[in-house]
């Protein structure tokens, strides 16, 4: 039980990963009537993906919260006449989540990001390259250990949360919409369209800011962009590269070292000659997509896109250009 004076967030942002959850929660956190934390994936209510090494980085000085009090001072600076939310993108495959959330905020407000599923999945495959949690940088050959690693064999060490490698299971988009409708009103859920984001960011913004009741002509005083995956080419570099980018967006828990080379590396630093050199080495292009394992995707999913558009009352084949298939 939570204290009887803790705010409790009133909205939660639940994924997937690599649909614009980032660049919503970047909009949303500027805007004067609405309060989120520095950190922006706390994953509290996900208690089935908890990393296998849980109690391991719990000592290694990073932030993750394993109690209900803990997770609740996250918001105790939130004033009174702000909305109060926090974006997970783990909370949509977690099999817990929308039943927690329920439990501890049955008044809650849900916003969930699709992307097509091809290219979530490629996106989503460099990005766990890029996390340092995949080691098979050839996405086919990736998908293609699902049931090895459905029987906990070939993980990687680095796979703190194995279950994020079943690739196919981030895919059930209907499933994991049905939990959340299950666990709260219709009217609660909100359901976006990455393309449709991408494509009309203040419109989407509009809409989400109607959805929380909140002034809906506000607009962030700088673009957000979402932030690209790059393929990696020096993963310890890649890595140090992320602990100075965590520490820049929450200052306060991050380790003096990670800070003093914040202090050091300013921003014309990095965005001038410097910094480029720097992405040189680190990172290099992406690979090429590969057309015919994409289009085979497209098959394989087109079940799910075409339950999902009936179960929201929408084209999703249309609008996906599953049509075309």
């Amino acid at each position: 039980m939570a204290s009887a004076n803790a705010r409790v967030p009133d909205f939660f942002i639940v994924g997937h990963p690599k649909c614009g959850t980032t660049a919503m929660y970047m909009m949303l956190r500027g805007h004067p009537q609405i309060f989120m934390p520095d950190n922006k994936e706390p994953r509290y209510f996900a208690t089935d993906l908890r990393s296998r090494y849980y109690e391991q980085r719990m000592g290694s000085g990073q932030h993750f919260l394993h109690t209900l009090d803990g997770y609740l001072e996250l918001f105790a600076p939130a004033r009174a006449d702000q909305r109060a939310g926090e974006a997970s993108a783990t909370y949509l495959i977690s099999r817990a989540a929308a039943g927690a959330i329920a439990e501890v905020q049955p008044d809650a407000r849900v916003i969930a990001i699709l992307r097509e599923p091809a290219s979530f999945l490629r996106t989503f495959h460099l990005q766990m390259i890029s996390s340092g949690v995949e080691t098979e940088r050839d996405f086919g050959r990736a998908l293609a250990l699902e049931e090895h690693r459905r029987r906990g064999e070939r993980v990687p060490e680095g796979a703190h949360r194995p279950e994020m490698l079943l690739y196919s299971d981030h895919v059930r988009y209907t499933e994991q919409l049905r939990r959340y409708h299950d666990a709260f009103a219709r009217e609660q859920v909100l359901v976006l369209v990455f393309e449709e984001f991408k494509r009309d960011n203040d419109g989407t913004l509009a809409q989400v800011l109607r959805f929380l009741d909140v002034d809906d002509s506000y607009r962030p005083e700088a673009e957000v962009e979402t932030p690209s995956v790059a393929a990696v080419r020096f993963a310890p570099l890649h890595a140090a590269t992320n602990r100075l980018r965590a520490a820049r967006a929450a200052p306060t828990a991050a380790g003096p070292l990670a800070r003093g080379a914040n202090a050091l590396l300013s921003g014309p630093l990095r965005n001038g000659p410097l910094g480029s050199a720097w992405r040189r080495l680190v990172y290099t292009e992406r690979g090429e997509v590969d057309e015919r394992l994409m289009a085979e995707l497209r098959v394989r999913f087109k079940p799910e896109v075409e339950a999902l558009g009936e179960y929201l009352g929408r084209d999703m084949v249309s609008l996906w250009r599953y049509d075309e298939l």
